[in-house]
């Protein structure tokens, strides 16, 4: 007889409904008046008030329940949440969950995480037998009607708690599961949605809309050149401006009051995250990863597709790419909130997995992008070196996204490097080869500002493939340097002509290219045209390809003598921007030997000359901003220390901001001050100001990445 109750024990403990009081009082944690959590004769549920039945109660064991109660009487449990980071205490109004390994959590926490299929402790990685189950009161009732399992009490609220038992691998190897753990990856990753029919273009079409053309504006240095006289590299600004991103207004349409997310004006994307769930990553990282994954999944459209690469010691796509619908970012949150770290870190191992999945993919939006966070170094794939710069980490890109390769992909990748530790170098290096921009967060809490910036940009491309020619117009003009940071530029034998690959511009984006020139002796005219600037790009809505020719000529007089001819401004201060940017490269390149003498000698160089500039004295925001930039690197440069923990990564996030002419996130991004941002587009500020108004988390007080600037000044 004992033998067939202790195995029907074993039973009811095994499947079994438990209803889990909001609030538990000290009393109702003892032992010794616990609630009795079965009843083999009536198999009902137990209700708050079932602790005055006669019956004595029964220590829960591994095989009795998931739930366990503290072993230590009325004493509180001691330390966090490992999940929300939060006290655990008794009498709060949150049921605690102690499990096989006797880690605790708040209840309502652990259901969450477990939901999503995840049986590994978040603590000490023990795998679980039995776990917690919360769902709706409705739906469990009639799973239990199903089971024949008892349902929850009369007046036990909207929710109910069940202990479920998992199934061995055996006995569920022929389900498949939701978590991401467990769902076998696929080798080729074709299983992405269909794109939307109803793209974002169809209420256009048949009105002949389209974007405003793109802008272009020519600056000469000096307006006159006198007739007798020649002059050996003369400048030429290029100015080009993106259109913005909402179409020609129509009666009744208030396209300001749209999020990004429903315009109608934009591309769609294919967005591949890549994310960092090392050790490192465990407790308030995580946490805030998972927060900032949340702020992304909720801005993108039905028509964007998101998919999720987790990495540690190895990959794995946790989260195939789909549309955004309210069911795809349902079920994106709950693969995001399932990520538990451990392991190693293998940058490249998660590079190539988020990039089998576009080039495995069936269908095709617009715009495509990666974005990898990680706060660690990879010590699978870099070739070990004692200097930063001689480390091999082009190896950590694969070959089809390298940007000048001729047959990439054209994926850029936004890295962003985490916290103190991470490596700055080859983050940079991984961004850089691939056209993508390199942020450094310096404070834990600013990482969804920073993808707030990041995708306020993606959600907004409207030039793709643009390619600027710049053609000499007199026979004896020569073109001696064209100066485009990191876009790719060719120039013909004869120098008479070149071309800058631009690519994706976001709404109202601008770039500036500065070409030098050398100008002939000519007494033929008194007008000389130099240059023609025209340039060619795909809309990405229409997917037509649009043309500007002669956008932009160059032209000069050509006095018998030229008087009082002043430099231009605007020429003046993108050679300032352009000194700025040689300057931090050659500092950085000195502290990478050791030399930070020689580093903070030639920014603060570059400093003195910059204030003695025709903008300088004529109070440009700019030249203001770069001087404060500068600045601050030396002072990130004041010790080897100093150096080794956010100089380097200060330094290299800047240059990609100016290599690129993108915004990027640059430091701890608390200052308060109102620099002009020289990158930062409309939609970013805009981006940037929903994520410091939303609580997604904590309402706590929290850091935040300023929406209008990005060189700090720091007094």
């Amino acid at each position: 007889m004992g033998s067939k109750w202790r195995k029907m024990k074993l039973a009811l403990g095994m499947n079994m409904c438990v209803y889990v009081p909001r609030a538990l009082d000290d009393s109702s944690l003892s032992l010794n008046s616990a609630p009795r959590l079965s009843d083999a004769h009536s198999r009902s549920s137990v209700s708050p008030a079932d602790h005055t039945s006669g019956y004595h109660p029964m220590t829960p064991t591994p095989s009795s329940s998931g739930l366990r109660l503290p072993r230590n009487g009325t004493k509180s449990p001691k330390g966090t949440c490992a999940i929300c980071l939060t006290a655990m205490k008794p009498g709060l109004g949150n049921a605690i969950f102690t499990a096989e390994c006797s880690h605790s959590f708040h209840f309502h926490c652990i259901t969450s995480n477990v939901k999503h299929g995840n049986r590994i402790c978040p603590v000490c990685r023990a795998k679980w037998k039995e776990v917690p189950f919360q769902g709706p009161a409705s739906n469990v009732s009639q799973a239990a009607s199903r089971s024949n399992q008892p349902t929850s009490p009369p007046g036990g609220g909207d929710w109910t708690t069940v202990l479920r038992r998992l199934p061995s691998p055996q006995a569920g190897a022929g389900r498949q599961s939701s978590s991401p753990y467990q769902v076998p990856e696929p080798g080729i990753f074709n299983d992405d949605d269909a794109l939307d029919q109803q793209t974002p273009s169809s209420p256009y079409k048949n009105r002949g809309d389209s974007l405003d053309a793109m802008e272009i504006r020519t600056y000469p240095e000096v307006s006159a050149v006198p007739k007798s006289m020649s002059h050996h590299n003369f400048a030429v600004l290029i100015h080009l401006k993106a259109p913005h991103s909402g179409r020609r207004e129509h009666s009744g349409e208030n396209n300001a009051t749209k999020s990004p997310s429903d315009q109608n004006s934009r591309a769609p994307i294919d967005l591949v995250t890549v994310l960092d769930i090392s050790g490192s990553m465990a407790g308030t990282k995580l946490a805030l990863l998972k927060r900032a994954m949340g702020f992304v999944i909720q801005h993108l459209g039905p028509a964007d597709r998101l998919s999720v690469v987790a990495f540690s010691s190895t990959a794995r796509r946790i989260f195939p790419l789909r549309r955004m619908t309210d069911t795809g970012r349902q079920e994106a949150l709950q693969a995001v909130n399932s990520l538990v770290s451990n392991g190693g870190t293998n940058i490249a191992e998660g590079l190539r997995k988020g990039l089998k999945v576009f080039v495995d993919r069936q269908w095709k939006n617009p715009v495509g992008s990666i974005i990898l966070l990680s706060d660690g170094q990879d010590t699978y794939t870099v070739t070990s070196s004692r200097s930063h710069v001689g480390r091999d980490y082009q190896s950590l890109v694969p070959n089809s996204i390298h940007l000048n390769n001729g047959v990439g992909l054209q994926i850029p990748v936004h890295a962003f490097g985490f916290g103190a530790d991470h490596d700055a170098t080859s983050m940079h290096s991984i961004s850089e080869v691939s056209g993508g921009t390199f942020s450094f967060i310096e404070a834990e809490d600013v990482i969804q500002d920073a993808f707030a910036q990041c995708i306020g940009g993606l959600l907004s491309v409207v030039v793709q493939e643009l390619q600027v020619e710049i053609v000499c117009v007199h026979p004896r003009l020569q073109l001696t340097s064209v100066k485009a940071g990191s876009y790719r530029t060719t120039m013909t034998a004869n120098s008479g002509k070149a071309s800058i690959e631009v690519g994706d511009l976001y709404a109202d984006e601008e770039r500036d290219f500065l070409v030098t020139v050398n100008v002939p002796v000519d007494g033929s005219s008194d007008e000389m045209s130099l240059l023609i600037v025209n340039s060619l790009y795909r809309d990405p809505i229409t997917k037509e390809m649009v043309a500007l020719k002669d956008g932009g000529e160059v032209k000069i007089q050509r006095p018998e003598i030229a008087r009082g001819a002043t430099v231009s401004k605007e020429v003046d201060r993108q050679r300032n921007r352009l000194l700025a940017a040689e300057a931090m490269a050659g500092a950085r390149a000195a502290a990478e030997r050791g030399d930070l003498a020689t580093a903070v000698s030639i920014l603060d160089s570059c400093h003195k000359a910059l204030s003695e500039t025709v903008s300088a004295q004529a109070g440009d925001r700019l030249c203001v901003a770069l001087c404060a930039e500068l600045k601050e690197m030396q002072e990130r440069m004041a010790s080897q220390r100093v150096y080794e923990q956010s100089g380097r990564a200060y330094v290299l996030s800047g240059l990609s901001s100016h290599s690129w002419q993108r915004a990027t996130t640059r430091g701890d991004s608390t200052d308060s001050t109102s620099h002009v941002q020289a990158y930062q587009t409309p939609s970013m500020v805009d981006m940037v100001s929903r994520s410091q108004t939303m609580h997604l988390g904590s309402p706590q007080a929290r850091r935040s990445l300023r929406p209008a600037k990005s060189f700090p000044e720091r007094h």
